[in-house]
């Protein structure tokens, strides 16, 4: 079979790697500290951000897929060099460059998000974000690489625990049947992306030579609040029903003060203020992939955490 390179080993990235992996690939992936081998996986200890040294890694491979990201509070300042990096690796190997993105190039909207909007974000990690793919596409357009852009909303699902949404910061709490607090208003509808599905996205798009050259959503079940979410997943537990209540502000800028991830949050709080869809109709319309029914999410989800939850 082909081998891959995946850039990142969160959660994305370790999706995606194992499914690769599942399907007979070769996987390498890179990250600044490596780790130990797992059954068609390499990991390399690299710096992606070095293009001369993911050059030389991705020798040889039929695709790159970048899962990485700079840490949040850095992306202005990280992203321009990373994003560099891959697409002179996919130039000089002739990798395809299958980059895994979100939706806050678009900013604030008042409707349900599709490709076609404009990627009109003002804010330092909206605009880092866009210039990535602006970038990317630029060395597409001009025949330098073949890229194509994923874009999932908030990610869900096993895996996602500390940069999730309704991740640490909740199941726990709500397979004890605690209430939890989330960001914003509870009731607003919002896309949650699951993770299985971006994985799969990410491995067809690479795959798929009419998906090249522009920007995808994955596919994504229909929105719901976060309200409605941990009521399902409360329900699936057995821990009956929970309380959800909003962050009080006076607590975030309270936290803010001594963590620069709750401070960068400010710029996309309106994300969890109002209403925020994303509309996956275009890929599903194309590709196989479709999103996950949202009962098989909820059950795996629930089952994920309690495997490792203290006894």
């Amino acid at each position: 079979m082909s081998i891959h390179v995946v850039i990142g080993y969160g959660p994305a990235g370790a999706a995606t790697a194992r499914l690769l992996a599942g399907q007979g690939h070769s996987v390498r992936v890179v990250t600044r500290s490596g780790r130990r081998p797992e059954p068609g996986i390499e990991h390399v200890a690299a710096d992606a951000a070095d293009s001369a040294r993911l050059t030389g890694i991705a020798r040889g491979a039929v695709a790159i897929h970048g899962c990485a990201a700079p840490p949040y509070h850095r992306w202005a300042a990280q992203w321009p060099q990373l994003a560099a990096s891959m697409g002179a690796a996919a130039e000089a190997t002739g990798a395809v460059l299958v980059v895994l993105g979100n939706l806050y190039g678009y900013g604030p909207v008042d409707r349900p998000m599709t490709e076609d909007l404009p990627l009109a974000a003002t804010g330092p990690k909206g605009r880092a974000r866009a210039a990535v793919w602006e970038q990317v596409r630029t060395l597409h357009e001009e025949g330098r690489i073949r890229a194509v852009e994923v874009r999932a909303s908030d990610f869900f699902g096993p895996g996602v625990t500390d940069g999730g949404h309704l991740a640490s910061r909740v199941v726990p709490r709500l397979l004890r049947g605690r209430s939890v607090s989330v960001l914003g208003d509870p009731d607003a509808p919002h896309s949650w992306t699951y993770m299985p599905d971006v994985a799969a996205a990410l491995v067809e798009a690479a795959g798929a030579e009419q998906a090249w050259g522009r920007a995808w959503h994955v596919p994504t079940a229909p929105a719901r609040s976060a309200r409605e979410m941990v009521g399902r997943l409360a329900a699936e537990a057995g821990t009956g029903p929970v309380a959800v209540r909003r962050t009080p502000p006076a607590v975030l800028g309270a936290a803010s003060l001594f963590s620069p991830l709750i401070r960068e949050l400010r710029e996309i709080r309106y994300q969890f203020d109002r209403p925020f869809v994303v509309d996956s109709s275009a890929y599903e319309s194309a590709f196989a992939v479709h999103a996950t029914p949202l009962d098989e999410q909820i059950r795996a989800t629930v089952a994920w955490w309690r495997e490792r939850q203290p006894a």
